[in-house]
């Protein structure tokens, strides 16, 4: 599901990554490890945080890894993930802000976009 080629459109990248957090347990998994910061959690820990442990959390990880989200890492025994890809989240937001209230008739004053 990773689409990472330069020729593929915005709307495609968007839309892989907006599918791949279509689901509330992902979006889950995705805003523990954003709030964990960029030294991540082991898996351990993040399915305790979660509450998804097993093989449904290891279904999630591999959605959010094929599509950049996060990264997977070994360290000793333990396997950290890491929201990591910051840039790419905040793409998203932005993918869907960088048109706001083009069609509107006064200007878009009243919203902060960051």
């Amino acid at each position: 599901m990773k689409i990472e080629s330069p020729s593929t459109p915005p709307l495609t990248l968007a839309a892989a990554s907006f599918a791949a957090l279509g689901s509330e347990q992902r979006l889950s998994v995705l805003r523990t490890l954003v709030r964990a910061g960029p030294n991540g959690l082991s898996i351990g820990d993040l399915g305790e945080r979660t509450g998804v442990t097993g093989s449904t959390l290891t279904h999630h990880l591999k959605l959010l890894a094929a599509t950049g989200l996060l990264k997977q890492e070994r360290q000793g025994r333990s396997t950290i993930c890491a929201a990591v890809a910051y840039d790419e989240i905040q793409a998203l937001a932005h993918f869907l802000l960088t048109e706001c209230c083009a069609d509107a008739n006064t200007p878009c004053e009243d919203h902060d976009h960051g």
